[in-house]
C-alpha cells in the first residue's frame, strides 16, 4: 500500500466505508465527470439518472471520481498547511462562529440537525440507532447513523459527511460550466464538501417512506477564503397508500419554507423534483414529490440568503414528517395491502438501481463497498409478474398520481 501514488491511495480511501456518501450529492462534480475522457467515466455516466443514496454521495461523488479519472495523469495535493489543518486549527481556538467561513457554520448546522432528526426518530420509533463516528487521516469524517427492525421502522439512516480534497485544473475547467466564479488560471483549488442525507422505511404500508438530503460545495483560496461555492438539496414523499390529507400537509410545510425566502421557489423546485424522481421505464414517478434543487449560488442570491433558506428547508424536516408517521405508524393493514407496499418498494429500488447516477458510479467503481451503496434499499421489497392495481382501487389512484403528478398546493 505504501508504494500506491498519493491520488490512489485516496481514490482507496474513498471507497472504503466510513468515507462513502452518494455522488448525487454534488451534480456539478458528475457533469465534469461524465464529459470527461475515458470510456469507463462516460459508461457510468449514461448508465443513469441522478440521485440522493446515503452516505456516499459527499465522499464518492464530489472527489471519488476525481481520484479515480486523474489516478494515471494528475496528483492530488494534501500536505500538512491543507485547508483542512487551518479549519481544525479555527475549531480549535474560537469555535464555530457567525463569523465563521461558511463550510465550518454548515457543517456545524448539519450536525446539529442529524442529532435532532434522531432524538425525534428514536422517540417516534422507541429504538435506538446505531451511530459511527469516523474521521479521515486527510481531513473531514461523519457520522453514521442507522436503525434497523425497529418498532415503527424497518429501515431508517441519516448519514453527515464532510470531505476536504484538492480539485485538478481539468475539474476546474469543467466545473466552470456552471461556476463562472472558479478561476481558470490556476493548476488545483482546494475544496471541501458538506451535506446531510437520510431514508426511511417504515413498517406499516399506511405510513408513508421520505427521503432528504442537504448539501454544499465550496472552493477555497490558496488563504483559505472561499473563491465559489453551492448548496443544493430537497425532500421528497414515497406513499404506498395516498392519503390526500398527507400529501398536502407535506407539501405545504415546504411550500412555507420556499415563500419566506422567494415565492417563485416551490413551484420550481416541485417541478423539479417531479422531473428527477421519474421512473423512466415505467412512466410514473417514485413518489408524490416534494422540492429538489442544485447548484443554487451567487448567481442566484447572496450566500447569507441562501444559507438561511438551506436552514428553513432542513428545520422544516420534523414538522413536515413526524405527524404524518404519528397518525399512520399504528393503522391496522391487511395482506394485501403490505403486498402493495412490497410491490412499490420495488419500484422504489428500480429508481436507484436502474436510474441513479450515484448507485451506477459507484457499483462500476473498483473497490467500492456494496453494502454503503445500497444503504437506502429497503430491507423488503417484491416483484410480480405484469401486475396491475384493480380498477377503481385506492392502489390504482396513487399509480394515476404518480403518472400525472398533482399540485397539492
Amino acid at each position: 500500500m505504501a508504494s500506491r501514488r498519493p491520488v490512489q491511495r485516496l481514490a482507496a480511501h474513498l471507497a472504503s466505508p466510513s468515507t462513502r456518501f452518494s455522488q448525487s450529492q454534488f451534480a456539478s462534480t458528475r457533469r465534469w465527470l461524465s464529459s470527461s475522457a475515458g470510456s469507463r467515466a462516460s459508461r457510468t455516466a449514461s448508465s443513469s439518472n441522478y440521485s440522493s443514496l446515503w452516505l456516499a454521495a459527499v465522499a464518492l461523488g464530489a472527489i471519488a471520481p476525481l481520484a479515480y479519472k486523474m489516478a494515471e495523469t494528475e496528483s492530488l495535493r494534501l500536505d500538512p498547511s491543507t485547508l483542512a489543518d487551518r479549519d481544525a486549527q479555527k475549531k480549535r481556538e474560537s469555535g464555530v462562529t457567525e463569523d465563521s467561513p461558511m463550510r465550518l457554520r454548515m457543517e456545524k448546522f448539519i450536525r446539529e440537525q442529524q442529532a435532532q432528526i434522531v432524538a425525534e426518530l428514536e422517540r417516534v420509533d422507541g429504538k435506538k440507532f446505531r451511530k459511527d463516528e469516523w474521521e479521515r487521516p486527510n481531513g473531514g469524517g461523519g457520522t453514521t447513523c442507522v436503525l434497523q427492525e425497529g418498532n415503527v421502522f424497518e429501515k431508517a439512516g441519516l448519514g453527515v459527511s464532510v470531505v476536504y480534497g484538492s480539485l485538478p485544473k481539468p475539474a476546474i475547467e469543467k466545473m466552470r460550466a456552471n461556476h463562472k466564479t472558479l478561476d481558470p488560471n490556476v493548476e488545483s483549488l482546494d475544496f471541501f464538501a458538506a451535506g446531510l442525507s437520510m431514508v426511511l422505511h417504515p413498517y406499516n404500508p399506511m405510513a408513508p417512506t421520505v427521503h432528504l438530503n442537504y448539501r454544499y460545495f465550496e472552493t477555497a483560496n490558496p488563504d483559505g477564503t472561499s473563491q465559489a461555492w453551492w448548496f443544493g438539496g430537497g425532500s421528497d414523499l414515497t406513499p404506498s397508500y395516498l392519503f390526500d390529507e398527507d400529501a398536502i400537509h407535506f407539501h405545504k410545510t415546504l411550500k412555507t419554507a420556499c415563500d419566506a425566502h422567494d415565492k417563485d421557489y416551490y413551484p420550481r423546485f416541485k417541478k423539479w423534483c417531479d422531473e428527477y424522481f421519474f421512473n423512466k421505464h415505467r412512466g410514473e414517478g417514485r413518489g408524490i414529490g416534494g422540492i429538489f434543487f442544485d447548484d443554487l449560488d451567487e448567481s442566484e442570491r447572496d450566500q447569507e440568503n441562501t444559507f438561511a433558506f438551506i436552514q428553513d428547508c432542513l428545520k422544516s424536516f420534523l414538522p413536515s414528517y413526524v405527524p404524518i408517521i404519528e397518525k399512520r405508524k399504528d393503522m391496522p393493514f391487511n395482506e394485501k395491502e403490505k403486498d402493495w407496499q412490497q410491490i412499490r418498494r420495488g419500484k422504489y429500488v428500480e429508481f436507484n438501481l436502474v436510474h441513479d447516477r450515484g448507485t451506477a458510479f459507484g457499483l462500476n467503481t473498483p473497490g467500492s463497498r456494496v453494502e454503503s451503496i445500497l444503504m437506502s434499499l429497503p430491507l423488503t421489497a417484491s416483484w410480480k409478474y405484469m401486475h396491475e392495481p384493480e380498477p377503481k382501487s385506492r392502489e390504482q389512484r396513487l399509480v394515476e398520481v404518480l403518472r400525472d403528478p398533482k399540485e397539492w398546493v
